[in-house]
């Protein structure tokens, strides 16, 4: 009783008129102090540096969803998501150079063995995957439907019972009627919390970027590539089996990257796209910019600090702003704060963090996808490349169009020489030779540079995960199975290759 007790006190604290007062307060204090060293070069770290956050989900021994034992997170040296089932991988930025490009891949590979021997001692296993479709043995309505009332708060069942997760919930659902919706091809599902949101999971390469004055140039190159690198990666066109009726038509219909609808749909409530907590983002003029971005956002689910602040932890004087920040979830954001690779004044540094890729199937394949958008963005500035004459309008629509179509998308891009072209073959040369010359830029020799970028160069010609579950699904129905049958089927033949040493273009 005292841990629930604990928990409404809290929320309760974080939805008082007198809490978001001086919490917007507080945002606008620390806001100006970013700006100041924004302005006076103190965030300049001299070095480009990487890192990486992987997000996953666990299943039981027949491959059904299951809930993550709190000692495992402490076993497995992982961190808790919003869901009791999510997991996720980090590895701690290192210099963007060939060193630190190999102990990100050093770092990945005992990461992840390590989450798979913890979780192994509960007879349960991670999946790299971005949508889990195999629903756990109550069902999908009932696991994300369940919830109690404690003090007037709804409290999702399966949801982690973190402060900062209820009063955000209680939030959202207060402005959504009580109630989230998605609306897809094929499905309408309503649940009474943002657990629905906890269906997806993702990977975000983040890099940092050496002198804050050149970051709009690599934040608006990042916004143009979001369309393209999507195309090549998506992973998530079916929501849990249970959910479909048996109409084989889905299968076309529906969209090959679920998560991006799922993540505004769930988060925006009713708020119209490029409105909500979820966007595709503007371009910036100035590195400040993204700071005023966060003080002009609407504020919910605020939490007052406590404690003293560290002036050698930087993060620690911003707390508030670092807070708010990571409820608006645009598709690329940047970031102020971390730990910076480099000799920055303040302890800290800008990055971008690049958020709209779903979780690939093998670490191979996402060390692959990290080195292609990291590689991508330093080159396309490095080569004063004119991407950015795209206008953000195209490159909006290009990015929606492959959250739809995968591989099919229309890709919208300005090639080196200046012409706009939606020549698919055309617009994937010039990714991965502006990939190679960032990879370059970094010291990676070319036949490093190849090895790395194989798994992810080879799905050109349009084997990327989300065709490939589509293909698997549409053979089952051939031979005879319902929807939800072809569904799971798929989903075995997933996890019998996800994680393992064979990339996906290999399976």
């Amino acid at each position: 009783m005292g841990a629930d007790r604990d928990l409404v006190d809290s929320v309760e604290r974080s939805l008082a008129a007198e809490t978001r007062e001086e919490f917007d307060r507080r945002v606008r204090a620390q806001a100006d102090r970013i700006r100041d060293d924004i302005r006076a070069g103190r965030l300049d770290t001299g070095e480009f540096a990487i890192g990486l956050e992987l997000e996953a989900y666990a299943v039981d021994g027949q491959g059904r969803l299951a809930r993550i034992p709190e000692d495992a997170f402490e076993r497995g040296g992982f961190a808790k998501e919003l869901g009791v089932h999510n997991l996720e991988l980090n590895t701690a930025a290192t210099v963007f150079d060939a060193a630190g490009v190999a102990e990100q891949a050093d770092r990945l590979k005992s990461s992840a063995a390590a989450a798979t021997d913890a979780l192994e001692a509960d007879d349960l296993a991670p999946v790299l995957d971005a949508m889990w479709t195999i629903p756990p043995a109550m069902g999908t309505d009932d696991y994300l439907g369940s919830v109690e009332t404690r003090a007037g708060i709804t409290v999702a069942e399966h949801m982690r019972q973190h402060p900062r997760y209820v009063a955000l919930d209680e939030e959202i659902r207060e402005r959504s009627g009580g109630r989230i919706t998605l609306d897809v091809p094929g499905v309408s599902l309503d649940y009474p919390t943002i657990l629905l949101e906890s269906l997806a999971t993702s990977m975000q390469p983040h890099l940092q970027v050496p002198a804050v004055e050149d970051f709009p140039a690599y934040f608006n190159a990042a916004v143009r590539t979001l369309g393209p690198v999507l195309s090549l990666t998506s992973n998530a066109p079916f929501l849990p089996a249970d959910c479909y009726d048996d109409d084989p038509d889905i299968v076309e219909a529906t969209p090959h990257e679920l998560r991006i609808h799922v993540f505004e749909q769930s988060i925006n409530a009713d708020a119209p796209r490029g409105e909500g907590m979820v966007r595709f983002p503007d371009d910036v003029s100035r590195a400040t910019d993204v700071v005023d971005r966060v003080v002009a956002d609407e504020t919910y689910a605020p939490v007052l600090a406590d404690g003293e602040e560290n002036p050698d932890d930087y993060r620690t004087t911003i707390r508030e702003y670092d807070h708010k920040r990571g409820v608006h979830w645009r598709w690329v954001r940047g970031v102020v704060g971390g730990q910076p690779v480099g000799a920055a004044k303040t302890g800290a540094s800008l990055r971008i963090e690049y958020r709209p890729i779903p979780t690939q199937p093998t670490v191979r394949d996402t060390l692959a996808v990290q080195l292609l958008v990291v590689g991508l963005v330093r080159g396309l500035v490095a080569a004063d490349h004119p991407v950015t004459d795209l206008p953000w309008t195209a490159a909006r629509d290009c990015f929606y169009d492959a959250v739809a179509r995968g591989p099919d998308a229309d890709l919208a891009w300005v090639t080196a020489s200046g012409d706009r072209t939606d020549d698919s073959e055309v617009v994937y040369d010039e990714l991965f030779a502006f990939a190679r010359r960032g990879l370059r830029e970094a010291g990676l020799d070319d036949d490093v540079i190849d090895g790395y970028l194989d798994p992810v160069e080879r799905r050109r010609d349009g084997t990327v995960p989300s065709a490939w579950k589509k293909a698997r699904v549409r053979e089952a129905v051939a031979d005879g199975a319902t929807l939800s049958e072809a569904i799971e089927r798929m989903q075995r033949a997933y996890f019998d290759h996800a994680g393992g040493e064979t990339a996906f273009v290999d399976w």
